[in-house]
């Protein structure tokens, strides 16, 4: 199973997220939503692992490949949320994200060998990856809400529910950030005998998790919610930068992070 089998369950997985996020608004077919989202799922986790066992290694070392997982995730995370606090309205953002992750992957088709760089090939390389992915996903998703929450910060019931939400998906999203970034300490550290060498890669990860931090922090301290929800934005931002863009910046070309 390659790549260029990827349209034939993206489709698919597409037509059934977009069909639960415009269903769900109508208790009709409340039924029909769910299992259509849950469908589009698990058509896109059996592309992943049929694509898993045709390159024989795990699908993690590109960054198409981290947006393939990232997508699933999303979803995942998206519908379980909905499940828990019964915002309708989760599942047509998160749905959203996933598809412009899919579409680029559609359009940038990359090579996908079945060899891994020496580096890659440790028993810490699923884990690191996995726990950042799920990291992205929660946060991304926190974020989506606080979007939502920023054009109308009002003291109802509503609102304060949305607060929650967010607030735990940050709390499990950090909590899944914090520990990505140990398993990647003790993998520098067998691979090339430091666990920290504030490589470009490294640097952005300290700020997006500080910023993250920060954000726990004011809300601890009962904060303006405002200026929380903005630190969060920021957060984001810098957390964008070093999944993606690092790649992109100049310092970064000789990064070891950069495959």
């Amino acid at each position: 199973m390659n790549w260029e089998y990827f349209i034939w369950f993206a489709i698919p997985s597409i037509i059934c997220w977009i069909g639960a996020s415009v269903l769900v608004y109508n208790t009709k077919f409340k039924l029909l939503s769910n299992l259509l989202f849950i469908l589009g799922i698990s058509i896109f986790l059996l592309f992943i692992i049929l694509f898993w066992s045709s390159i024989q290694r795990p699908p993690f070392r590109t960054i198409g490949e981290t947006r393939l997982w990232y997508s699933f995730f999303i979803t995942t995370t998206g519908y379980i949320t909905y499940r828990i606090w019964k915002y309708k309205w989760i599942l047509s953002y998160t749905s959203l994200v996933a598809v412009v992750f899919i579409i680029i992957n559609l359009l940038k088709p990359e090579i996908h060998s079945t060899n891994l760089m020496p580096a890659l090939q440790s028993y810490w390389f699923i884990p690191h990856v996995t726990s950042y992915i799920l990291s992205y996903s929660m946060l991304g998703a926190a974020t989506i809400a606080s979007f939502i929450l920023l054009r109308h910060v009002e003291k109802n019931e509503n609102e304060k529910k949305l607060e929650d939400l967010i607030d735990n998906l940050v709390y499990v999203g950090f909590g899944f950030l914090l520990l990505g970034m140990l398993m990647g300490c003790m993998w520098a550290k067998e691979a090339w005998g430091n666990y920290w060498s504030w490589d470009p890669k490294e640097t952005w990860a300290f700020l997006t998790s500080t910023t993250y931090l920060i954000y726990i922090h004011t809300r601890i301290h009962k904060l303006n919610i405002k200026i929380s929800l903005w630190i969060l934005i920021i957060a984001i931002i810098f957390l964008s930068i070093t999944w993606l863009g690092i790649n992109y910046l100049p310092s970064a070309q000789d990064s070891i992070h950069v495959y």
